[in-house]
């Protein structure tokens, strides 16, 4: 039992929350006031750290579900569009996920045929004019104005195959590689599937049960967060898929009419690297010009990069700000330094889904911040977004 006195004092929670019963020493009255607001904002940026670094780790345990649950959801946006117009057209649900499927694996197959046919028709052609292109240059590095020896060559080629084994190594073993067997690539595929066609069906279902894990009280802020963030990838994935398909259509167009080699190949290597923003375009790119410069000679090059560049300024420029109404304005800064700290992470998965990631946090947070759930306004129409990820509306004539 609890005398009186236990009563007087009150309890040690009380006690706590009592700022008159803290004892302030000589030592904290002349610590300035600037230092103990720093301090009490390093403690508690190391316990977000902590919390972050422990979320990383159990990511990269769970790696083989991770992904491809995060391959579901990329494309599951990406469908999107398409399956909500069949819904909204009074498709039964069943018809408009086999249709989305088929569709899906329609294009895939066909891109695959494509690449492998062009690959066995124009490999061999390929190969020697390769061969015949580095013994080329090798003699132009002994007789050219370098003047190198056969041995220093070799020394630098040998020097040179090192360093890209070691990265692609690196970039291949990722924090978050996809697998190192057949066998993980193929549970992860049909995961992926899975996890896709469950989407598709209840997705709404798994949401709202999703939503009762949180407090009664946070329900609403939880639901107007999320949905805000689906809809900023919704329109994230459909605006890359739209770059993705002007890059891939124009660059390997142009590589075909300049008569530059695997231009099937090339276009469809441009079109999935242009699902990493700005750095995978930029890649692919140097790889077309890279091909031409080896197989046709420098003045190729030359027009192979005039026509990369010129696609690429066509689309960012003309035909996005055309077509989506100037949607997806992101900062290249922005871009590169999310892109290059989600590949040391997570390798090319990181690479892949941290743009997407991070303007969904980025709209969550501003959605939190502005309170938007209760006041009812768009968070993406603040200017504190990095990410304008939403078509904006086009003023008409009256």
């Amino acid at each position: 039992m609890s005398g009186p006195d236990d009563t007087s004092r009150g309890s040690f929670f009380s006690a706590l929350r009592d700022r008159t019963r803290i004892v302030s020493g000589e030592m904290s009255e002349q610590v300035p006031r600037g230092l103990r607001v720093t301090a009490e904002y390093a403690w508690r940026f190391l316990l977000i750290a902590a919390a972050a670094g422990v979320l990383i780790w159990l990511i990269i345990q769970l790696k083989l579900l991770v992904i491809p649950m995060m391959v579901a959801i990329l494309v599951t946006a990406l469908l999107w569009p398409f399956f909500s117009w069949m819904i909204r057209h009074r498709f039964p649900r069943w018809i408009a996920i086999v249709l989305a499927l088929l569709g899906t694996f329609a294009v895939v197959a066909g891109l695959v045929w494509l690449v492998t046919w062009q690959i066995s028709r124009e490999w061999p052609s390929v190969q020697a004019r390769t061969v015949e292109a580095i013994a080329e240059f090798r003699e132009y590095l002994i007789r050219g104005p370098l003047h190198l020896t056969a041995n220093q060559i070799d020394d630098l080629l040998s020097q040179a195959g090192s360093f890209l084994q070691q990265q692609a190594e690196l970039l291949w073993s990722g924090a978050l590689a996809i697998g190192t067997t057949l066998g993980h690539v193929i549970t992860g595929a049909l995961l992926a599937v899975f996890i896709l066609i469950t989407l598709l069906a209840d997705g709404a279902g798994i949401w709202r049960w999703t939503t009762k894990l949180f407090p009664q009280r946070t329900r609403a802020a939880v639901d107007g967060a999320a949905k805000a963030g689906w809809v900023t990838v919704i329109n994230y994935a459909r605006t890359q898929l739209l770059v993705a398909t002007i890059d891939a259509i124009g660059i390997g167009l142009g590589a075909a009419l300049l008569g530059v080699p695997l231009a099937i190949p090339i276009g469809v290597l441009v079109f999935l690297g242009a699902f990493i923003p700005f750095v995978g375009a930029v890649v692919t790119g140097a790889l077309a010009v890279f091909l031409a410069l080896v197989y046709s000679g420098p003045w190729i090059a030359l027009w192979m990069l005039v026509v990369v560049l010129g696609v690429q300024q066509l689309e960012g420029h003309v035909l996005q700000p055309l077509l989506m109404g100037s949607a997806v304005k992101v900062h290249p800064l922005a871009v590169v330094l999310v892109v290059a700290g989600g590949a040391m992470i997570a390798g090319i998965p990181g690479a892949l889904f941290a743009v997407p990631l991070a303007a969904f946090v980025n709209v969550v947070a501003v959605y939190l911040s502005e309170r938007a759930w209760e006041t009812g306004a768009d968070p993406r129409a603040t200017a504190d977004l990095i990410w304008t990820t939403v078509p904006r509306a086009r003023r008409t004539r009256a």
